[in-house]
């Protein structure tokens, strides 16, 4: 059973452009994300969700609505304060790794503590338990090209997992994986989110999908429905 809220949107709208070229991208989007939650979510292109995601990341905000993070109002604070609140309590995961080529998997890793400030002694030992947590250390030294696309997926995991973040975003985390590979990562990330982590992803894949305690459908700016994924073991409340 997931815990309190850490994540909720209440009639969250998003319209890009003005005058007759308007698209409303969100109509009213209501959603809460608990604590120990693992959302998957799904739609076609065009119906919301990575606008959603995009918005629960501080990357972009609302036209209208409310959106509270651990009862923050997010939509009111400032530019800094957004991207405070996103590197302190967020972590990122894409579908094209976004690793440094000529650097090692420790390095990647190290990265955003390097943006934090944090000292050399006190990166390397954080990097290395991040690493420890996706089953890479021996491969801590070597660089993005010598590792399997699933091996760099977890180098981009542990680098999203090295702050400690309350919430980790994947974007498609699957999406330039083989099934084998995609089986992999599944299975990691249902792991993390067994030990305590927060996870909301977007994917295409109805398979991965079902790796989730819930899963969210989007349709035409709306949440459509919500189900609960068969391969999490979780019994959850009834969901409207």
């Amino acid at each position: 059973m997931s815990g309190e809220p850490i994540i909720e949107l209440k009639g969250i709208t998003k319209t890009f452009g003005v005058g007759p070229a308007a698209f409303k991208a969100l109509r009213g989007v209501d959603l809460t994300i608990r604590r120990g939650d693992f959302m998957a979510v799904m739609g076609p292109s065009g119906s919301g969700k990575s606008t959603t995601m995009n918005i629960i990341g501080c990357l972009d905000t609302p036209t209208s609505g409310v959106y509270s993070f651990l009862g923050n109002q997010v939509q009111s604070l400032t530019k800094d304060q957004r991207s405070l609140l996103r590197r302190r309590y967020l972590g990122f995961v894409f579908q094209g790794f976004n690793l440094l080529a000529r650097t090692s998997a420790l390095e990647n890793v190290e990265l955003p503590l390097v943006y934090h400030g944090t000292d050399k002694e006190a990166r390397r030992d954080a990097a290395m338990r991040a690493l420890e947590k996706v089953g890479l250390v021996p491969w801590a030294d070597h660089t993005p090209g010598e590792l399997s696309g699933g091996q760099q997926q977890r180098v981009a995991i542990a680098r999203a997992l090295v702050t400690d973040p309350e919430v980790l975003l994947a974007d498609e985390p699957t999406g330039n994986l083989d099934s084998e590979r995609s089986v992999e990562i599944m299975e990691l990330l249902a792991d993390l989110n067994r030990s305590g982590i927060t996870i909301v992803m977007v994917t295409h894949e109805p398979d991965m999908a079902e790796y989730a305690k819930t899963i969210v459908h989007f349709k035409d700016g709306v949440v459509e429905r919500i189900d609960h994924g068969s391969k999490s073991g979780y019994v959850g409340e009834g969901v409207a």
